[in-house]
């Protein structure tokens, strides 16, 4: 009666961490995303299946102006109580320096200090992605995240190399380059967290490639049907996910209706 007892006692604590973990993760992510005339956004965010069934993946949609906007998104290591709450500090400070106007390598670069101050003993990658729906182009910086898609109007799918730069919280001094790219009409960016490809021994050019098919077989028309095509076809669930995806279109939404859609 007495192991029984202690059985159940740890149990219930077990679960009392997993719903914290699960409110606390909930807490921070984004509830819905801004509306912006011009732009379809879909996001999507699948929990781990192992630990706690939490983690550090984030994405995050910023209307800095009638013709600019911002998505990122970023992964901290860890798939714990530790990495939801980093993660929340990681997806604020890129939120605070983009409302702030900065430039993507700014934004980068502050957060990186932040974290070497804040010495938590976990990394982030993370993606900066500064698009001028005006001029139809997209500044991207990279803090060791997996590179962007962008799946052109003829379906071609093309990998955006960006200069690459250190994880956050690896060196105070670090530098984030950014690049532009331009975004032709009816085309469809994709951003993503390595849960999307990653599989045991499968090499991380060929993971990209296979999830550039998916996204060519996609129909780029209705994001929602994308997202779900893209997730349903994971290669080795078990890592959170995180998918944003981003369709500039070529005028703003005549009936002023809901363009943007998380689940």
């Amino acid at each position: 009666a007495g192991l029984v007892g202690q059985a159940l006692d740890r149990a219930r604590l077990y679960d009392s961490k997993h719903a914290l973990a699960h409110r606390l993760q909930a807490a921070l992510l984004p509830h819905t995303l801004p509306v912006v005339d011009g732009l379809e956004v879909t996001a999507r965010y699948l929990p781990a299946a192992r630990g706690l069934g939490i983690g550090g993946d984030f994405y995050d949609l910023i209307r800095i102006d009638r013709h600019t906007v911002v998505a990122t998104i970023g992964d901290v290591q860890g798939h714990n109580v530790d990495a939801a709450a980093l993660m929340g500090q990681v997806r604020t400070a890129v939120h605070v320096h983009a409302a702030l106007g900065a430039p993507p390598g700014t934004v980068l670069t502050g957060t990186n200090r932040l974290l070497a101050d804040l010495d938590p003993g976990l990394f982030t990658s993370c993606l900066y992605a500064h698009l001028d729906l005006a001029g139809r182009s997209v500044r991207l910086a990279t803090a060791g995240h997996p590179p962007p898609l962008l799946r052109h109007a003829s379906g071609r799918t093309e990998l955006l190399r960006v200069p690459p730069g250190l994880l956050l919280g690896v060196e105070p001094h670090a530098d984030y380059p950014a690049l532009e790219f331009p975004l032709p009409p009816g085309c469809v960016l994709v951003l993503y967290t390595d849960g999307l490809i990653e599989a045991p021994g499968t090499d991380f050019d060929d993971a990209v490639a296979n999830l550039a098919g998916l996204v060519e077989a996609a129909d780029p028309t209705d994001l929602d049907a994308m997202a779900d095509h893209l997730v349903r076809h994971v290669p080795a669930p078990g890592d959170d996910i995180a998918l944003l995806l981003i369709r500039p279109q070529a005028r703003a939404r005549a009936d002023g209706g809901p363009a943007s859609r998380p689940r």
